[in-house]
C-alpha cells in the first residue's frame, strides 16, 4: 500500500508498506481522507515536538476518517462498506485516569503520529473498533475526518463550562479557534469574540460569525473586550494560539470570577502569569488537553448542521503530493490543509 513517511526534517517520501492484518478487536479502514494538523507540520519542520523526537521513519496524520474493509473476528457493530471516523488516541484503559473516564490523561496512550506511533497518511489504517464511529449518510468523509480538531474545540468549550446566554473570547483564529468558536456557538454562547493577528484568520472567523474580531497587534485585548461587554469582559476566554501576549492578555480579557481554558502550545514551557489577577478575580485556570468522549458529540453536531467544519479547508491534495501539500500548509495565512488518499 502506499504511505507518506517522514524520512527526515522538511522531507515526506511516498513509499510501499505491507497492508496491516486487523486484530480480533480491530477493523481495517480504507482511508480517504486525512487532515494535516499543526503538530504535523511541527514534526516535518523540526521532527520533534518538545520530548517526542522522530528517530525513525514516521508516517504522520491523526485526522483520518475512511471506509471499513475488513473487521476482526471480535468486532460487533460495525460492517464492511461502514464511512468511519477514527479517534486517534488509544488508552490502556485499565489506569486510575482511564477508569475515571479521563482517558485522554492515560500515561499509556497511543496516538497516532506521535513517536514511535504511525500515523494514517496510509491507504489502510487497523485500528481498534471501539474508537472507529460510524459516519450518517449526511456526514461526508472531510467532516468525518474533521471531528478530530472539532473534538479539541468541544472538549474546550466544556473544560470552560461554557453555556447559554455565556460570552467567550477565542485567541488565535487557526483550525483549534475556529472550531473552538464553532462549538462555543453550540453550547450556547450567545457572543464569540476572535482574535488572531493574521488579517485572513480573522476575516474568515468573521465570515463563520464571529461576532467582533480583533488584532492584537493594534488593539489591547482587555479594552477591545471591555468596550464590548460594558466593562466587565467575557464569561470565558478559550486561548488557542500558543502567543505569550495572547496568554497574557486572556487574564485582561476574562470578567472576575470567569473561567480561562488554556489549549494552545506555547513555545517556551514557562510563561509568566499575575497570580494577583487570578486570586483577587478569584479566576478559574484550566488546562485542555486533547479530548474524552467528544466524537459521539462531534459526529451529532455535524449530522445535525449545526457545525460547519468543511469550511474551513483550504484546499485538497493527493497523497503523491504530501510533501509539496505541507510546505502549502505552512502558509500563514491557511487554515486547514486535506490530503485525499482514497477515491
Amino acid at each position: 500500500m502506499r504511505t507518506a513517511v517522514l524520512t527526515e526534517p522538511g522531507r515526506l517520501e511516498v513509499e510501499e508498506r505491507p497492508e496491516p492484518d486487523p486484530a480480533p478487536d480491530e477493523v481495517l479502514v480504507a482511508v480517504g481522507e486525512v487532515g494535516i494538523c499543526g503538530s504535523d507540520l511541527h514534526y516535518y519542520e523540526h521532527g520533534r515536538i518538545g520530548d517526542y523526537v522522530v528517530e525513525e521513519p514516521l508516517v504522520l496524520g491523526h485526522e483520518s476518517a475512511g471506509e471499513v474493509a475488513a473487521v476482526g473476528d471480535a468486532v460487533d457493530g460495525l460492517e464492511v462498506g461502514d464511512r468511519v471516523a477514527l479517534e486517534p488516541g488509544v488508552p490502556c484503559r485499565r489506569c486510575d485516569f482511564c477508569k475515571r473516564g479521563e482517558y485522554n490523561l492515560c500515561p499509556d496512550v497511543t496516538f497516532m503520529a506521535t513517536p514511535p506511533d504511525d500515523g494514517a497518511f496510509a491507504e489502510y489504517v487497523a485500528w481498534p473498533a471501539d474508537f472507529a464511529y460510524r459516519l450518517p449518510e449526511s456526514v461526508s468523509t472531510r467532516e468525518g475526518a474533521l471531528c478530530e480538531p472539532l473534538s479539541v474545540g468541544i472538549h474546550a468549550a466544556r473544560r470552560g463550562e461554557v453555556g447559554v446566554g455565556d460570552s467567550v473570547l477565542v485567541t488565535g483564529a487557526g483550525p483549534i479557534g475556529l472550531l473552538a468558536m464553532a462549538a462555543a456557538r453550540a453550547a450556547g454562547a450567545s457572543e464569540v469574540f476572535v482574535s488572531d493577528v493574521v488579517k485572513a484568520k480573522r476575516q474568515r472567523a468573521a465570515a463563520r460569525g464571529a461576532d467582533l474580531t480583533i488584532d492584537p497587534r493594534e488593539t489591547d485585548l482587555g479594552e477591545a473586550v471591555a468596550a464590548k461587554t460594558n466593562s466587565s469582559g467575557v464569561d470565558v476566554v478559550i486561548e488557542a494560539s500558543g502567543a505569550k501576549s495572547a496568554i497574557a492578555g486572556s487574564l485582561d480579557a476574562v470578567r472576575r470570577g470567569g473561567t480561562v481554558v488554556f489549549v494552545g502550545l506555547a513555545p517556551e514551557a514557562e510563561v509568566p502569569l499575575n497570580v494577583l489577577d487570578i486570586v483577587d478575580s478569584e479566576l478559574d485556570v484550566r488546562g485542555s488537553f486533547r479530548y474524552r468522549n467528544t466524537y459521539p458529540a462531534a459526529v451529532d453536531l455535524l449530522a445535525d448542521g449545526a457545525v460547519d467544519v468543511e469550511g474551513i479547508v483550504d484546499f485538497a491534495a493527493d497523497l503523491d503530493e504530501v510533501d509539496d501539500a505541507f510546505r502549502r500548509a505552512m502558509d500563514e495565512e491557511t487554515v486547514k490543509g486535506m490530503i485525499a488518499v482514497g477515491d
